[in-house]
């Protein structure tokens, strides 16, 4: 288990909600799904589960632009 802070959060298209989080001892980043859109036909998208950018390209709002910061 290790500490992480939140980066930020948005809404996909799909109508999912992901967070990005930074992994203070290895400065990772990691991309979660915190919870699935009602109507998300998405595999991939798994409550609790990571997600690749380079799955989500079909995606309307890109994983790397959050619309809200955590302070």
């Amino acid at each position: 288990m290790s500490v992480v802070r939140i980066l930020g959060f948005s809404t996909l298209s799909c109508g999912c909600v992901v967070g990005r989080y930074r992994d203070i001892a290895s400065t990772r980043e990691v991309t979660y799904v915190e919870e699935k859109g009602a109507g998300c036909e998405s595999h991939a998208h798994r409550r609790n589960h990571t997600v690749s950018a380079e799955r989500e390209k079909f995606a309307a709002v890109s994983l790397t632009t959050m619309t809200a910061r955590a302070s």
